[in-house]
């Protein structure tokens, strides 16, 4: 009776497992043996193969953002086709990390979708930085930014957050007149890491908040990631050239 009762259990468990992989027939011998579907692999393996396909979801932007990145390049091979596979979500989730969306699960949400979108659409032409010096560069349509050395992309576009409704962010030529590890802000009382600033009481620092909330705005500021305000801030001096172009939509 016992017998029985562990194959019956053993089968249960398998038919969980398995789904619609049809009927299942248990191997002969002692109780507990591993059962087999009819015709097919054994259990172990589909288990480990619809875990794998259970971890790299297909998302709704799924096709679109296999597109962006194989145009940015850089984050793996893709294949455009609106299928998700290990080497997509691989791709998707170095994409993730790199601009800080969570969770960097490799699903092809809105938030990736939006950022992927943002950062192909930016032509780092159009800041017409100089071909000496260098020249940080920031895209307010886009909500991007890029450095340029000598007429070159030095450092590729990344994310940014700017000024909300009624703290536009100015456009114009500018240079960093100010730079501090850490600076306090004193009207909104905030730390402001790796403070680069460049007009008035406006720079570049590192975001306190979640960058990718779309309905948040900074008070004018250019708020970056972590590891995009530590290179900038590797990058800056006093004097360095800022440009800053276009403007937020909704603002």
């Amino acid at each position: 009776m016992q017998r029985v009762s562990a194959r019956l259990a053993a089968a249960v468990v398998a038919t969980a497992v398995g789904g619609s992989l049809g009927a299942f027939a248990l191997t002969p011998g002692t109780a507990g043996a591993v059962p087999r579907a009819v015709g097919a692999t054994p259990v172990a393996a589909v288990v480990v193969t619809k875990a794998a396909a259970a971890s790299c979801s297909t998302g709704r932007y799924q096709k679109q953002v296999e597109g962006y990145l194989k145009k940015l390049g850089g984050f793996g091979a893709v294949t455009v086709d609106g299928r998700q596979s290990a080497a997509d979500c691989k791709a998707i989730k170095k994409f993730q990390s790199r601009y800080g969306i969570k969770p960097a699960a490799g699903l092809a949400g809105p938030t990736t979708y939006g950022v992927a979108k943002r950062l192909a659409a930016t032509k780092t032409s159009a800041c017409h930085a100089r071909r000496t010096g260098t020249t940080f560069c920031v895209d307010l349509t886009h909500q991007t930014t890029w450095v340029m050395r000598s007429g070159r992309v030095y450092r590729k576009p990344t994310v940014i957050r700017s000024g909300m409704k009624g703290y536009r962010t100015p456009t114009g030529s500018y240079k960093i007149n100010k730079r501090t590890r850490k600076e306090w802000s004193n009207p909104y009382e905030v730390w402001m890491p790796y403070w680069q600033r460049f007009v008035g009481g406006i720079g570049f620092h590192q975001t306190t908040t979640y960058l990718h909330d779309a309905w948040r705005g900074s008070h004018g500021c250019v708020n970056l990631l972590g590891s995009d305000a530590k290179a900038y801030y590797g990058i800056g001096k006093i004097g360095m050239r800022v440009k800053v172009i276009g403007r937020r939509p909704g603002t």
